[in-house]
């Protein structure tokens, strides 16, 4: 007598089987697709790094573009706690690649990153890596730099708001500002992508001649050079922005490396 094929054993056999396959496909497709996930993570990245920098304009340019614009820019790792770039030996010596680093993974490996007092959070980070890539752009007349983007972050309302920051060389001036993720209320706190309100951040400077931090984000600001005006209806997010930007110009930020190797 046939066994009969409708049987349990046979409908687990089929089941079993149709997994092997579907788990073969997702896995073969997650390696061949893994290369070019790779390349639109950094097309993106380096678009939104061009954006910051007012260099990259989307009605007029496009991701095609984006390759040869970026070319100006050399990626430098720097140590946050000691103001420095990463040696070459260190570098070598710790497998770590200034194209390649990825700060929000390292800052969730305790290895490579250090938990924040809630004294100096002031942008409710919690933990801070140890270093972070920089983007700079070298000086036509042969010193210091034409262009400097940091990546900052911080959290607004509902979460956290992470983007690109460019200085001019005297590592004070601002060219522009750029979030590319977020999840801030649209047409509101969301309101932080609208280049209209990005566009007032050009020119404006970040420390005062004491080298304090006097950047603001004040409603019914935006008139002196250390000002910008906060979003409206938007508090939470307007002041997430403004303790961003005090955290990571800050001490236990960029301010270190910004001293010793770009105002220097």
């Amino acid at each position: 007598m046939s066994s009969n094929v409708n049987s349990v054993k046979n409908t687990l056999k089929v089941a079993f089987g149709l997994c092997a396959v579907c788990s073969i496909v997702i896995s073969s497709a997650a390696v061949i697709l893994k290369p070019m996930q790779t390349a639109n993570e950094i097309l993106d990245r380096n678009k939104n790094i061009l954006i910051a920098a007012g260099m990259f304009d989307p009605t007029v340019h496009t991701n095609a573009d984006v390759a040869s614009m970026f070319s100006e820019f050399t990626p430098r790792l720097v140590d946050l706690d000691e103001g420095r770039y990463v040696t070459d030996e260190e570098l070598q010596t710790q497998g770590l690649d200034p194209q390649t680093y990825d700060q929000q993974a390292a800052k969730n490996d305790p290895a490579m990153s250090e938990a924040l007092a809630d004294n100096e959070d002031l942008a409710s980070v919690r933990r801070r890596a140890d270093y972070a890539t920089v983007y700079v752009i070298d000086s036509a007349q042969g010193e210091g730099y034409e262009t400097v983007v940091i990546p900052v972050s911080g959290y607004g309302l509902w979460g956290i708001m992470y983007g690109y920051l460019a200085l001019e060389g005297d590592g004070n001036t601002v060219l522009g500002i750029g979030f590319y993720d977020h999840q801030e209320t649209p047409g509101l706190g969301g309101e932080i992508s609208n280049p209209r309100w990005q566009q007032q951040w050009l020119g404006k400077r970040i420390y005062d001649e004491s080298d304090n931090i006097a950047f603001r984000v004040s409603k019914g600001g935006g008139q002196g050079e250390y000002e910008v005006d906060a979003l409206a209806g938007a508090t939470l997010t307007s002041r997430g922005v403004e303790n961003m930007i005090e955290f990571w110009l800050g001490e236990r930020g960029f301010a270190p490396f910004l001293r010793n190797e770009v105002q220097s």
